[in-house]
Formats: C-alpha cells, sequence, structure tokens
C-alpha cells in the first residue's frame, strides 16, 4: 500500500465534507473537529460495525452508556488526578509550551531558539468544572490569572479547602470561590464508566464469568499540543471494552481477544502489511498494566498507535473497593470463593480509526489518459451506498424514472444520494472521491427495458442490469 499525504487527506475530507476544523468561521480552536454529513455517517458506520462484532454478534457482552461528569472521587482513586500527566516545558524566550517528550529538548520549535527550556512539570490533562452554584463572591481586587487552592472555615468552624477561579480583568471587581467538593471533570476515557457500573451489571444481570461490557462515547484530555489532524485531539470518541475474567484464566483471554482486533482490523479495511504489533516493555507500559499490546498502523505520519490491548489485572475494581467500600468481589455460580476479577481492555480510538481507514482506502490512478483520486471504502463502511443520476437533467421522463429508482432504493439502503449536477463523467470523478460503490444512471434505454448502467467504482466498470436486480 503506497500511503498517502497527509495534506492529500486533510484536503480531501474538507472539499468533499468529512471533516472541518472546529468554528472555523471563528479563526478555529485547536485539537478540535467538526464531522460534516459524510463524515457523520462514515464515524456511525464504523460504530455500528464495532457493535455488532463485540456486543451485538456475542453472548458475553453488555453495552452501557456512563456519564460524561463522574464524582470526583472516580478519577481520585483510579489515580487520574495525581498521575494523568504529560510533561510540560516552557521557552523562556518566547514563553510557548510544549510537550517535553515530543520536541528537540534544545531548541524551541517556534522561536527557533536553543536551551530555553525549563525543567519540565507534570501538566494534567483532565478538563476541570465546577458542577452546580457551590460558590461565593470577593469583592476585593485580586490579580489575574492564576488558578490555586484557599481555605476559609465553613458554618461548623472546619477548615476547607475550595477552588478559586481569579477574575483577570476585574470585571467582578475580584473572585469566585467555590467549594471543593464541586469540582468534577469531562472524564478523559470512558473506561472508568464500566467499571463503576460493574456491580450494577452484576447485580442487576448476575453473568457467567467470563464476561465484557462496552461503551462507545465521548472523551476529553487538554493535549499540551494537539496535532497531526485527527490523530491527536481534545475532544475525541472511544470505543472501550473491559473484559472480566477469572485471574488465572487472563491470558487465553488476552490471546482470544489479540485475534479479535486482527479481524475488526480486517473488516476496516486496513491491509495486515500495514498493522503491526508493538510488546510495549514494562518501563513504558501504564502503571495498572502488566502486559500491552500497541496496535500500529502505518499512518500519513508515520507508524503510531492505532488502539491498544491491555492486561489491567485488578487494579480499578480492587481501587474501587477501597476507596467506596463497596464489594467489588465476583462470587461464582458453583459455589466457589469469591474474588475480584481481573480485567482484558481493547481500547479503540474512533478519530484514529477514521483516519486509518481513509488512509487505507485513498487511492489514485488514471481513467482515459486523467487521473482520478477516490476511496476503495468497504461497502459496509462507504457513507453512500449508491448514487442515482438521470442521464440529462433536462429530460423530464428520465428525471421521473431516476427520482423512482432513487426513492426505492433511499428506503431499502437509506445511504443513497441523489447526483445530477454536472455531465456524467464529473458525477462518476465526485462519487468515486466520496468513496460511493456504485453509481446507477438511467439513460433511454431505461425506459425501454427498465435496465440501468451500473459503474463499479473501483474497476470504472459498467454494466446493464435490471432494475428490479438492485
Amino acid at each position: 500500500m503506497n500511503t498517502p499525504k497527509l495534506e492529500d487527506i486533510v484536503s480531501l475530507c474538507k472539499r468533499r465534507g468529512f471533516m472541518y476544523q472546529g468554528s472555523e468561521v471563528y479563526g478555529g480552536l485547536a485539537g478540535t473537529w467538526d464531522y460534516g454529513p459524510l463524515g457523520v455517517q462514515l464515524k456511525r458506520n464504523i460504530v455500528n460495525l464495532w457493535w455488532k462484532m463485540f456486543v451485538e454478534d456475542r453472548d458475553d457482552m453488555y453495552g452501557i452508556d456512563a456519564a460524561i461528569l463522574m464524582n470526583q472521587k472516580v478519577w481520585q482513586a483510579s489515580g487520574h488526578t495525581e498521575t494523568f500527566t504529560d510533561p510540560l516545558v516552557e521557552c523562556s524566550n518566547c514563553k510557548g509550551r510544549f510537550r517535553a517528550d515530543k520536541i528537540d529538548a534544545n531548541k524551541c520549535p517556534t522561536c527557533g531558539k536553543e536551551d530555553t527550556f525549563d525543567n519540565p512539570s507534570q501538566f494534567n490533562m483532565m478538563f476541570k468544572t465546577i458542577v452546580g452554584p457551590k460558590f461565593q463572591s470577593w469583592t476585593r481586587k485580586v490579580p489575574g490569572g492564576l488558578e490555586g487552592e484557599v481555605y476559609f472555615k465553613n458554618q461548623y468552624g472546619e477548615r476547607e479547602t475550595v477552588w478559586k477561579i481569579e477574575d483577570a480583568d476585574n470585571e467582578l471587581g475580584g473572585m469566585m470561590v467555590y467549594d471543593s467538593n464541586a469540582v468534577s471533570y469531562l472524564r478523559p476515557e470512558t473506561a472508568q464508566g464500566i467499571f463503576t457500573n460493574f456491580k450494577n451489571v452484576v447485580d442487576s444481570f448476575y453473568p457467567d464469568l467470563p464476561f465484557g461490557l462496552a461503551q462507545q462515547g465521548k472523551a476529553f484530555r487538554n493535549e499540551i499540543s494537539p496535532r497531526d489532524f485527527v490523530f491527536r485531539s481534545r475532544e475525541f470518541e472511544q470505543m472501550e471494552i473491559e473484559y472480566f475474567v477469572h485471574p488465572d484464566k487472563w491470558e487465553e483471554a488476552f490471546e482470544v481477544w489479540r485475534k479479535a482486533v486482527w479481524e475488526w482490523c480486517k473488516a476496516l479495511g486496513l491491509p495486515e502489511t500495514s498493522v503491526h504489533e508493538l510488546e510495549v516493555p514494562e518501563e513504558d507500559r501504564a502503571h495498572y498494566s502488566k502486559r500491552t499490546i500497541d496496535f500500529e498502523f502505518d499512518f500519513p505520519i508515520g507508524r503510531e498507535e492505532l488502539l491498544g490491548l491491555a492486561y489491567r489485572t485488578d487494579f480499578d475494581l480492587g481501587n474501587i473497593q477501597r476507596a467506596s467500600g463497596r464489594n467489588m468481589e465476583y462470587r461464582p455460580k458453583d459455589g466457589g470463593e469469591p474474588f475480584v476479577p481481573h480485567v482484558i481492555e481493547p481500547s479503540f480510538g474512533l478519530e484514529r480509526t477514521v483516519m486509518a481507514v481513509l488512509t487505507a482506502a485513498y487511492c489514485e490512478d488514471e481513467v482515459n489518459g486523467e487521473k482520478r483520486t477516490y476511496l476503495r471504502l468497504p461497502e459496509h463502511l462507504a457513507p453512500v451506498k449508491y448514487a442515482v443520476s438521470p442521464l440529462l437533467k433536462n429530460k423530464p421522463e428520465l428525471v421521473e424514472k431516476a427520482r423512482e429508482v432513487y426513492a426505492a432504493l433511499k428506503k431499502k439502503y437509506g445511504n443513497v444520494m441523489w447526483d445530477d449536477n454536472g455531465n456524467i463523467g464529473k458525477r462518476y470523478r465526485r462519487q468515486d472521491e466520496i468513496g460511493t460503490p456504485y453509481c446507477i444512471t438511467i439513460d433511454f434505454q431505461t425506459l425501454e427495458d427498465s435496465t440501468i448502467t451500473l459503474r463499479n467504482r473501483d474497476t470504472t466498470e459498467q454494466t446493464r442490469v435490471e432494475i428490479s436486480s438492485l
């Protein structure tokens, strides 16, 4: 596979309505991306495929949808408030801030000066927010722009920690002080919502072990340096599974999920030669992991992580049990000793999956001496299944018949596009570029024998088929 350039992918996505820069009309917001009509459908098709393969087609999986805002104790128990950090450095010359492990430590990428960085500090990537109107307002003037902790005595005379938000522009004439218990975070991962619901699902369904919980949804990380299109952004979607197993059975479960990941990559249309397993060494693994395999893909930006498969032991359930006082043990149906299950976690990033699918599908060739760009998307992922066109849009009888065919296909397949803009050759090129597998043209012969021209995206071959066969 010839890997396309990143700029080619980005250009196609904007030109054809897959993705746009977030808040572009106002100059954009770094690390955010909006999905256009085709991008939304491509994403939905990928999520639906994931849900079908890993939830609907299995009898040991359960779906959940946990809240984005969670009690701050969730993130304290999981270690996120202390350890979910990246190393941050600041250039003393231009004041630019960068992730220390992603730049040349001796040269600033913005101003070009050397030896201007201080020692790295740890920057917590969680987005903090305040839940509810739990605040007091102070009217004295304060220096603006910083955030920290202050203390005051509550109604019982006890000292409490509260978070302060200082008014940098002095518009309020002071600052507002928030009760520390009102602090929450936009979740940086979907996994913790699964773990906090483990006991609920066990109590409701009492499933046989092993079993898994699956969730798809938004996550948020305040990345220091979002970059490389949608590969690393501040708002993204995850598709995660926590698969609960007996502590003695984790290795066989790990191997089963490793094979399942390869099946998933195949279903996405990713060439085997472009997907690589990286056994993560102990010093590079997350603190909760005893084994991790990163599945890497040959992106336009190089070989980077596409998804991960981790053995999390009983780290999360054990933490919840200690911090909450709730029993997280699973009681075997055969009367065996209760135990806290261990966990295998396949974790999928939706945006990176979209980027990989577009990369694998992007093709260029020549048709009749002209350069052609097309997306060789698997049919089950293509945002548009069929495009229907009248050969000539100024012939009412052709338009009427084409509308009839379009309506029938639209009712059956949903993702069908009407296209009568420009000549037929331009329509074909446009549909090729968005990955439509088949174009259907209604011409004068259609009026005589109810056959249409069916054009194949990949081969450009055209055949006559009966309308009823569609």
